[in-house]
C-alpha cells in the first residue's frame, strides 16, 4: 500500500460545484485524500463500496438532504463520523443533526483553515473512541466480568445471557431484590454492545413525581410550565442511539405507563408543551424488585407495556443464592476500601468469614459492600473481626421460630430503624438501599399490621 492510499479518505458532498473545487484544491497537499460529490445518492454508493474515514455534507441539497444522507450513513455504518455544513444554522438544525449522530457541524461560509481544524479534531476523537471501546472489551475478563464479580453457577448464567443479548437491540426486564446488581447488568448489556460509544442514561423512576419524570424523560418547550424559561430536550432524546435504564419501573403511575407505552411502541417522544413528535432510537432496559408479572395479573401494571419490555427477562440472583461468591466479593471490597482509606487491611478472620458466608444478606451486594467499608474505615488491625450482625445475634430465637426470609428482613430493618432513632436516611444507608425503597418497605409493614387488627 502506498503512502497516498494510507491517508484518511474524506467524502465531501455539496451541490455547489465551486465548494467542491475549493475543497479539492485545499486538501490536495494536506494529509488527507478527498472525493467530491454533488449528488448525495452517488456519494452514498461510494461510501458503501469504500473504506471512508469521514463524511462532510451540506445540509440543504435538492433531492436527498444532508439529514437524509446522515440517517442513511448511520443506518449502514454508525461508526462513520459525519460533519454537517449549513448556511441555515439554527439551534434546532444543530441539535437535530447531533441527535441523529453527526459528530459536529460548521456554519457556512467557513474558513478553510477552520474546517481543517475541525477535520483533525473529529478524526482524532473518533480514533480515541475506537481505541477506548477496544480497551473496555479487552478488560472484560473472567475474573471481573462486565464490572460484576462472581464465578458461581448463578452468575455464569447471567454472563451467558448478557453475551447473547448485548448486540440485539431488544428491550430487557431485569428482576431481582434491591442491591443485587441490576444496574451493573444494565451497564454490561450496553457497554458490551456495538453501540457502547452511544449514551447510557439512568433514570430512577422511584424518586420522581409524575410531572418531574415526564419533563425529564420527554423534555419540554419554552413556557410549557412556570420556570420553563427555555426549551429542553428530554433524556430519551439525548439517549437516542443508545440505552435508557429505567430503575424501579414498578413505581410509575398508570398515567405515566400509558405515555411511556406510546414512546416504546412508536419510538417517538413529544415534549411537554410541544406539538411536534421527535423520532428516537432507544433500547429500554428496565429494573424492578417486584414481580411485574404478578403486578400485571393484579391490574397494577399495564400488560401491553409489560410485554413491550419483556422481550428478554433476566433475573439477578440474590446474594444468599450465590454464597460461593461472598469471599471473592469481600476481598474485592477490602482491597478497594483499604486503598481508598489508606488502611493496611488484609481480610477477615476465618470465623468472621464463615459468618459472612452464612448470613442472609437482605440488602444483597450493596449491604455487603457497606459492611466491609465500615469495618475497613474503623480498622485498627490488619485482620478484621466481624461486628455482630443483627439477625445473627439472636441465633437461638431464630432457630426456635424458624421465620421466613421476609420476616427476617422485616425484623432486621425495624431493628436498624430503632438503632438509628427512626432516622430513615441513616437506616437506608446501613441497609445499602435507597430511601424510597425503605419507605415502601415500611409502608408494607404498616399495612400488614393494620390488616391484623
Amino acid at each position: 500500500m502506498t503512502e497516498k492510499q494510507e491517508r484518511p479518505l474524506i467524502v465531501f458532498v455539496d451541490d455547489d460545484a465551486k465548494a467542491g473545487e475549493l475543497m479539492l484544491r485545499f486538501i490536495d497537499d494536506k494529509k488527507y485524500r478527498c472525493e467530491v460529490f454533488k449528488n448525495p445518492d452517488h456519494a452514498m454508493e461510494f461510501i458503501n463500496e469504500n473504506q471512508v474515514d469521514l463524511v462532510i455534507t451540506d445540509l440543504r441539497m435538492p433531492g436527498m438532504t444532508g439529514m437524509d444522507l446522515l440517517a442513511e450513513i448511520k443506518n449502514h455504518n454508525d461508526d462513520l463520523p459525519v460533519i454537517m455544513m449549513t448556511a441555515f444554522s439554527t439551534v434546532d438544525n444543530a441539535i437535530e443533526a447531533l441527535r441523529l449522530g453527526a459528530a459536529d457541524f460548521i456554519k457556512k461560509p467557513y474558513d478553510m483553515d477552520e474546517l481543517l481544524v475541525l477535520i483533525d479534531k473529529t478524526l482524532k476523537h473518533h480514533q480515541l473512541e475506537t481505541e477506548n471501546l477496544l480497551l473496555k472489551r479487552q478488560l472484560s475478563d473472567e475474573q471481573h466480568r462486565y464490572g460484576m464479580l462472581g464465578q458461581s453457577e448463578a452468575m455464569h448464567k447471567v454472563y451467558a445471557t448478557i453475551e447473547k443479548i448485548a448486540d440485539i437491540r431488544c428491550n430487557v426486564i431485569l428482576e431481582g431484590e434491591s442491591g443485587c446488581g441490576k444496574e451493573l447488568a444494565a451497564r454490561a448489556i450496553h457497554y458490551q454492545s456495538s453501540v457502547a460509544d452511544r449514551p447510557f442514561i439512568v433514570i430512577d423512576c422511584g424518586s420522581l413525581t409524575d410531572s418531574l419524570l415526564e419533563s425529564e424523560l420527554f423534555g419540554h418547550e419554552k413556557g410549557a410550565f412556570t420556570g420553563a424559561s427555555q426549551s429542553k430536550p428530554g433524556l430519551l432524546e439525548m439517549a437516542s442511539g443508545g440505552t435508557v435504564f429505567l430503575d424501579e419501573i414498578c413505581n410509575i403511575s398508570d398515567a405515566m405507563q400509558t405515555k411511556l407505552m406510546r414512546v416504546v411502541q412508536e419510538q417517538t417522544v413529544q415534549r411537554v408543551g410541544g406539538i411536534k413528535p421527535v423520532q428516537i432510537d432507544v433500547r429500554f432496559v428496565v429494573a424492578t424488585n417486584r414481580n411485574l408479572e404478578e403486578m400485571v395479573a393484579q391490574n397494577k401494571f399495564r400488560h401491553d407495556l409489560y410485554h413491550r419490555f419483556n422481550v428478554v427477562n433476566l433475573r439477578m440472583p440474590a446474594l444468599r443464592e450465590r454464597r460461593d461468591d461472598v469471599p471473592e466479593l469481600v476481598q474485592h471490597f477490602i482491597n478497594h476500601f483499604a486503598d481508598r482509606f489508606n488502611r493496611d487491611v488484609k481480610g477477615f478472620d476465618a470465623k468472621s468469614m464463615q459468618k459472612l458466608c452464612e448470613y442472609e444478606w437482605p440488602g444483597n451486594v450493596r449491604e455487603l459492600r457497606n459492611l466491609v467499608e465500615r469495618h475497613v474505615a474503623l480498622a485498627e488491625k490488619d485482620i478484621l473481626t466481624l461486628e455482630a450482625l443483627p439477625t445473627m445475634s439472636r441465633g437461638d430465637s431464630i432457630d426456635a421460630d424458624l421465620p421466613s426470609l421476609e420476616e427476617l428482613e422485616r425484623r432486621y430493618i425495624l431493628k436498624l430503624l430503632e438503632k438509628y432513632s427512626g432516622n430513615r436516611e441513616k437506616t437506608a444507608l446501613a441497609l445499602g438501599i435507597n430511601k424510597s425503597t425503605l419507605w415502601r418497605r415500611l409502608q408494607q409493614y404498616q399495612k400488614s399490621e393494620e390488616s391484623k387488627t
